[in-house]
């Protein structure tokens, strides 16, 4: 029995990693007791505990957010549970967890980053729409957006905020940003697709024209990011795979076995421009 805690359906993205795992035991014909923590971490913490207390034989996790979860996992460390981390890590003694599954989230801002100054020759005022704060996938492709673009005296981020990961709130947060730098902006970093989709509305209703008055760059390569790339609206997205169902269960399978596995496996991405959009999006699994 495996007990999986997912952090929420906030995007496309979110939905597609759920649905993998969750296709993927039944395939294998394993009980998974899914928990949706609609975005709140105590919800995720108190499922887990929760899995504890029915003794499952496995924990996956997709956390929320990285801090906040010492405690709970050496109670399940005390109970004999092993614990896999995916889609995020968590601020936690390694020997708390067997692994992460992961992908590199500093490559993927470094690569948006890289691919916005090749478009604009080094020269960019920018949006960056940031995730979730405290997870840790927020820091990560800040951190290598920004290494990206320091070699770049010219590009700089006028403002950076967060639309929680969510196309509402980065709609939100991009009207906002339009109005107090009204003319000084001619790029949108997103840290996930569905903010650069709100972004999208955003820069739409203000009388512009996203990827091409406003560049648009984001993270995911979810299929609604697809559909406007096509249209032209979105220019480039730098791929995350979700699916991590089966990696995930042959993970399992292993340390059911007493095998070793790495404390770190990174799921690969790559980075996927407009002009591809049309020929790829038919063979998008999400």
């Amino acid at each position: 029995m495996v007990g999986f805690s997912q952090t929420g359906a906030e995007s496309s993205w979110r939905v597609a990693h759920s649905k993998s795992i969750q296709e993927e035991a039944d395939k294998r014909r394993l009980q998974l007791l899914f928990a949706d923590g609609q975005n709140v971490h105590n919800n995720q913490v108190n499922a887990v505990n929760g899995f504890i207390t029915k003794g499952v034989d496995i924990i996956v996790i997709a956390p929320q957010e990285s801090l906040g979860w010492k405690p709970t996992l050496k109670e399940a460390k005390r109970a004999g549970i092993p614990v896999v981390l995916t889609s995020r890590g968590v601020d936690a003694d390694e020997d708390l967890y067997e692994t992460v599954l992961v992908a590199d989230f500093v490559w993927e801002g470094r690569q948006a980053g890289d691919w916005l100054a090749k478009q604009t020759n080094g020269s960019a005022r920018i949006i960056e729409l940031v995730g979730t704060p405290a997870a840790d996938v927020a820091t990560m492709r800040k951190a290598g957006f920004a290494e990206a673009i320091a070699k770049h005296p010219d590009m700089k981020i006028i403002a950076s905020q967060s639309g929680d990961f969510t196309r509402t709130k980065g709609k939100a947060v991009m009207e906002t940003l339009l109005s107090a730098h009204k003319g000084e902006i001619n790029a949108v970093y997103a840290h996930n697709d569905d903010m650069a989709l709100g972004a999208i509305q955003a820069i739409e209703a203000a009388g512009l024209k996203p990827g091409k008055d406003i560049l648009v760059v984001s993270i995911d390569a979810v299929k609604p990011a697809f559909e406007a790339m096509i249209e032209g609206k979105l220019n480039a997205t730098v791929e995350c795979n979700p699916m991590h169902g089966p990696l995930l269960f042959d993970t399992i399978e292993k340390i059911a076995r007493g095998e070793k596995v790495p404390k770190r496996t990174i799921v690969p991405g790559k980075v996927l421009e407009s002009d591809q959009a049309a020929a790829l999006i038919g063979s998008r699994p999400y």
